[in-house]
């Protein structure tokens, strides 16, 4: 009476079948990849359509001819451009990307660069009060850095003082000529028209001599 096959004697993976595993593995991370590169795309699709339609209302305000045009053209085309930030930041946000949002933190080099400092009477020594290129993080790690100004003691820089508006004759109007050729006189105005106190009269009040 045969008995049951003896079971074959199972040892080590050999070579070939580890370079198959590594291969399978490596296989399901690009199919992966391929597929999330393939959704953003995707999601970017609509933020095309919009910045096409933005460009279009951009030219808009380019033609407008009267106040009225311009100034609907302009509110349109902020609010384009808002729509088209606001849909980009979703479609960063379904793939894991978020803005670092660092104002107020310490600045770190491990995800911020400083590109310059203002002096500020409260903020701490160090700390950043403004980010001139917004950093992003892909899930936990660093997608790119936040560039930075950060802040160091002293007092806040006082604004630049507006240029003052001289209020007076044109001097480039002395200069201009007639259209016959001769220099322009100016125009002569009364003593009314000036409204100066006339003087009295030398002979006002006096009394002609009788015969």
């Amino acid at each position: 009476m045969n008995g049951p096959a003896p079971a074959a004697a199972t040892g080590p993976p050999s070579e070939i079948d580890r370079l198959r595993r590594r291969v399978e593995a490596l296989s399901r991370k690009r199919d992966e990849a391929e597929a999330r590169l393939h959704a953003l795309l995707s999601s970017l699709l609509p933020l095309d359509d919009l910045l096409a339609d933005t460009r279009r209302r951009a030219g808009a305000l380019h033609e407008a001819r009267s106040a009225r045009d311009v100034a609907s053209a302009s509110v349109a085309l902020s609010e384009q451009i808002g729509a088209a930030h606001l849909m980009l930041r979703g479609a960063f946000s379904r793939h894991d990307v978020s803005p670092m949002d660092v104002v107020g933190r310490a600045a770190d080099p491990a995800e911020m660069r400083v590109v310059g400092t203002e002096p500020h009477p409260t903020w701490p020594d160090g700390a950043v009060l403004r980010e001139s290129r917004t950093g992003f993080r892909l899930g936990s790690s660093t997608l790119r850095p936040a560039h930075v100004v950060i802040a160091v003691p002293g007092p806040s820089p006082e604004p630049e003082p507006s240029p003052a508006v001289e209020y007076g004759p044109d001097p480039a109007a002395s200069k201009v000529a007639s259209a016959d050729g001769k220099r322009a006189r100016p125009r002569r105005t009364t003593r009314a028209q000036r409204q100066l106190p006339r003087k009295p009269s030398a002979g006002r009040g006096r009394r002609s001599p009788r015969a």
